[in-house]
């Protein structure tokens, strides 16, 4: 399972690091996402992961 929110589908992104003499090599940053309990249609609880800015947005709505 990869580390992509299950609300927005915000995931990995990649760019380069830099060093200070300029030379560059590609790296990778990760999205903040945490693996939280979600209610479905049914009623029934599923784990997934959800991004931070999202549980944000979910706890303003309660």
């Amino acid at each position: 399972m990869s580390r992509v929110c299950a609300i927005c589908g915000k995931g990995q992104l990649s760019g380069n690091l830099v060093s200070h003499s300029n030379r560059k090599t590609r790296r990778s940053w990760g999205a903040n996402v945490q693996k939280v309990k979600l209610v479905n249609e049914n009623g029934a609880i599923e784990h997934a992961y959800v991004c931070t800015k999202c549980l944000k947005k979910m706890d303003n709505r309660a």
